[in-house]
């Protein structure tokens, strides 16, 4: 059964949020982020993009850089632009994208949670990638950034996170990106224990985006549980927003590919043509159902149909929709045979719009692919089996901000 529990956020002032709230550190590249971060010197990618502040060209996985992550943070904080709450809280974060709301519990969850699979995976990590996050939490003594997850909704929680909303917020404010964040606090200790003790009947909760950070997380919680020996502390857990399933948000996650593996378009089309119905279009095509794709070659938009056979449908894995395009055009007939480290395939979200795929062969790439999004039942479904998506299965919106919470680790 899930265990969460209210923790002490340090959290900015209520008329610095809106300063200190930023993107979370993976979604963009450094020049972007010392963009994003120019002028602003509230912005919390000084802490989690902490290279922004040191000379160009610094490896973003030198020690000096979690060592200034740390200084920043701390600046922060003795600044008084952060403040530690007086005692332990539960959230409410609600995010609103083009008229749709989703409502998610800001709480700490349990590494040991994480360790027996009651919080579920359904993405591998890079050793490099989490080596990176160990050494910023370990260094800043502080998850500063939340792991996106997802439960099967509940009435019973629905009823209490409406009744805990009816106030007025600690935050509201709307992002460069059109996306409104709203935070409510629920100091109500009755509220704080009904919470908890509602989500020691969830059997399961899942990991949406944020793998990296929980992998993490754990690591950090692991290590300093090892050499205290001491149970039942604060680095035992770590920060997560919990969003009920129904209210979330998969986009496509389109693929653009920088040429046809040594084949001509015809020698190209026959070989499709064995494994998926080909049509070809007079406009664009953004899938509406599954195993349907869209695909745009030399300036013409066609429809991939997967063809009976092509897949095994009662497998969780094969049956999705990246898999069939991977299994059966990207590998046998493009050479892309691990999406991963491959530069000749590249990963365009959905955010981003059908024209963005057109964009990207205009500026030459050679073939795109517009994708049905995976769902949110499939991702429950292979985490529930133990089994992993392919690479870049999911792109979910909006995004948390990061700087909005932060769970310190004593």
């Amino acid at each position: 059964m899930a265990k969460i529990k209210a923790f002490r956020a340090v959290r900015p002032k209520k008329e610095m949020a809106s300063k200190v709230a930023e993107l979370p550190y993976d979604v963009m590249n450094f020049e972007e982020a010392k963009k994003m971060a120019e002028g602003n010197p509230y912005s919390f990618l000084h802490v989690d993009r902490a290279e922004i502040d040191l000379e160009d060209g610094t490896d973003p996985y030198d020690l000096k850089v979690y060592e200034k992550a740390k200084n920043n943070l701390n600046n922060l904080i003795n600044e008084g632009v952060l403040v530690k709450d007086n005692k332990p809280n539960i959230y409410v974060y609600r995010q609103i994208m083009n008229g749709k709301i989703q409502t998610g519990i800001v709480c700490c969850t349990s590494i040991d949670d994480y360790l027996n699979e009651v919080i579920k995976k359904h993405e591998f990590t890079r050793e490099d990638k989490e080596r990176d996050r160990v050494n910023h939490v370990d260094y800043c003594n502080a998850n500063t950034g939340p792991i996106f997850m997802t439960y099967r909704n509940n009435d019973e929680i629905n009823i209490i996170i409406e009744k805990e909303t009816q106030g007025e917020p600690e935050y509201k404010f709307t992002t460069e990106d059109g996306i409104t964040h709203i935070v409510f606090v629920i100091e109500n200790e009755a509220s704080i224990e009904r919470l908890e003790n509602l989500f020691e009947g969830i059997e399961s909760i899942y990991i949406a985006d944020g793998h990296h950070r929980a992998a993490a997380a754990v690591k950090v919680g692991c290590m300093r549980r090892n050499a205290v020996k001491e149970q039942n502390k604060e680095y035992e857990y770590f920060l997560a927003v919990l969003f009920p399933d129904e209210q979330l948000n998969i986009f496509d996650y389109n693929r653009v590919v920088k040429d046809l593996n040594g084949l001509t378009k015809d020698e190209y089309l026959k070989k499709i043509s064995e494994k998926f119905e080909i049509e070809k279009l007079d406009k664009k095509l953004k899938p509406c159902e599954i195993h349907t794709f869209g695909m745009y070659l030399e300036n013409e938009w066609y429809k991939l149909k997967a063809k009976s056979g092509s897949f095994k449908e009662n497998d969780v894995v094969a049956s999705l929709d990246v898999s069939i395009l991977q299994d059966n055009l990207l590998a046998p007939i493009l050479g892309i045979h691990d999406p991963r480290t491959d530069k000749r395939i590249d990963f365009v979200g959905g955010i981003r719009g059908i024209e963005e795929l057109e964009r990207r062969v205009e500026k030459g790439m050679k073939v795109a692919f517009s994708m049905y999004p995976t769902t949110i039942s499939e991702l429950m479904a292979i985490a529930d089996e133990g089994k992993v998506m392919p690479p870049k299965s999911t792109w979910f919106e909006p995004k948390l901000r990061s700087g909005l919470f932060i769970h310190t680790l004593d």
